[in-house]
C-alpha cells in the first residue's frame, strides 16, 4: 500500500512537470505564431460594437420568447428596414440632385452613416496607457471625419505631471483634427485623469465616480537625520542653484522647501488655467482646491456635462453611428508576458485575501 502511495505521489510530480512544460512550449508557439501577424510595435484590433450587441439581444431573445413572438418580432423588424433602405435611397437621390458636381463630395459622411470609435484609457501613477492610446488615436484620424465621433472611456486616479501632460496632448491631437470627443468617467477621473477629462466636448460621468482633485502633491522621504546619527556621510555635487532642491538622503533647508512650493504653486497654476481654458463655465478658484466630488456634485459645479455611465453613451450611439471598438495590442516578448502577469496574479491572492476578511468580519 505504501508503494502505491509513493508511485502517486511520483507520478503527481512527473504530470505536473509535463503539463508546465507543455504550457510554456504552448506560450512560445503561440508568441511565435502571433508575431507572424502582428507589425513592428503591435497590431490594431477592431471591434463592431453593433453586431456585439445585437447578438446578445438575439441570444436572449431566443432564451427567453417562444417561436411566435421571435418570429412576430423579425417581421417588424424586417419592414422597418425595408422602410428605412426606401428613405435612405430617396434622400440620396435627392443629395444627388442638389449636389453640382459628384466630385466636389466623393469623401463626405454624407455618403454614408456616421462612426463612432471607442477608446479606453486605464491610466496608473505613469500614465502607460498612453503608449497605446497614441498608437489607437493615430489609426482614428487617418480615417475619421469631422461628422464623426470618439468616446473616450477613461478611468484614472492621476500620477506624474509629464506623464498625464502628454496623454492629454494626445487627446488634443483629436480635438485639432476637428472630430468631436467625449469622455465618459465610470469610476474615476482624479487630478491628471481630470486633466485629460476636461478636454472633451461631451464629459459624461456616472452618478457615483470620482471627479476632481485639481492639484499638485510632491512627497518624498527623508533620511538625513537617520544618515547623521549613524555618522554616515552624504554628499551631492551639482552645477545650478537649484540642480537639487530636497532628496532622500539630503539635508532639508528652507531654501529647499521655498524652492519646491514655488515650483508646486507654479505647476498648480498652469493646471488651474488648463481646466479653466477647456472648461470655461466652471469657477476655476472654487474647484482648484485638491478636492474631489461624487458625478453628481461635479454636474452641480459645472465639472461634468452629464450624468449617466459609458455603456448607457455607447447604446445611444449604436442608435445613430456603425460603433467600433479600436484596440492597440503592443507587441510582447515571453518576458514581458509573464512580468505583466506575475503583479496581476499577487494582486488577485491579496484581494480574494482581503475580500475573505472583510466577509469574516462581517460574519
Amino acid at each position: 500500500m505504501e508503494y502505491l502511495i509513493q508511485y502517486g505521489m511520483f507520478f503527481a510530480k512527473v504530470a505536473t512537470i509535463v503539463v508546465a512544460i507543455i504550457i510554456v512550449l504552448g506560450a512560445i508557439v503561440a508568441s511565435g505564431s502571433r508575431q507572424k501577424k502582428i507589425g513592428r510595435k503591435g497590431t490594431i484590433r477592431v471591434t463592431p460594437l453593433n453586431d456585439h450587441f445585437d447578438d446578445m439581444r438575439e441570444i436572449l431573445r431566443h432564451s427567453v420568447l417562444d417561436k411566435d413572438q421571435l418570429k412576430k418580432i423579425h417581421k417588424q423588424e424586417k419592414k422597418a428596414a425595408k422602410a428605412e433602405l426606401k428613405q435612405a435611397r430617396e434622400e440620396e437621390k435627392q443629395r444627388q440632385r442638389a449636389e453640382k458636381s459628384s466630385e466636389s463630395d466623393s469623401g463626405a459622411v454624407g455618403d454614408r452613416k456616421k462612426r463612432s470609435y471607442v477608446l479606453n484609457f486605464k491610466g496608473d501613477m505613469a500614465a502607460e496607457a498612453v503608449t497605446t492610446l497614441r498608437e489607437e488615436i493615430t489609426a482614428i484620424l487617418t480615417l475619421a471625419e469631422t461628422d464623426d465621433e470618439v468616446i473616450l472611456r477613461l478611468e484614472s486616479p492621476g500620477g506624474m505631471v509629464h506623464a498625464y501632460g502628454l496623454a492629454s496632448s494626445q487627446l488634443l491631437r483629436i480635438k485639432n483634427a476637428g472630430i468631436p470627443l467625449t469622455i465618459c468617467v465610470d469610476k474615476v477621473a482624479a487630478s491628471g485623469g481630470y486633466m485629460m477629462a476636461c478636454l472633451a466636448d461631451k464629459l459624461v460621468s456616472a452618478p457615483f465616480a470620482i471627479i476632481g482633485s485639481i492639484g499638485v502633491l510632491v512627497q518624498l522621504p527623508n533620511f538625513h537625520r537617520v544618515l547623521k546619527k549613524n555618522d554616515v556621510d552624504y554628499e551631492i555635487i551639482s552645477a545650478g542653484e537649484f540642480k537639487r532642491t530636497l532628496t532622500t538622503f539630503g539635508e532639508i533647508t528652507e531654501k529647499g522647501k521655498a524652492k519646491v512650493q514655488e515650483d508646486v504653486e507654479t505647476i498648480h497654476g498652469i493646471f488651474k488655467q488648463w481646466v479653466k481654458d477647456h472648461r470655461p463655465s466652471v469657477d476655476i478658484d472654487k474647484i482648484s482646491t485638491g478636492e474631489t466630488w461624487v458625478g453628481m456634485q461635479a454636474k452641480e459645479r459645472y465639472m461634468v456635462d452629464e450624468i449617466k455611465t459609458s455603456d448607457e453613451c455607447i447604446l445611444a450611439a449604436c442608435e445613430t453611428s456603425d460603433v467600433f471598438e479600436v484596440e492597440f495590442d503592443l507587441k510582447k516578448s515571453i518576458q514581458d508576458k509573464l512580468s505583466s502577469a506575475i503583479p496581476g496574479v499577487v494582486e488577485k491572492i491579496l484581494m480574494n485575501w482581503t475580500n475573505k476578511s472583510r466577509i469574516n468580519d462581517y460574519q
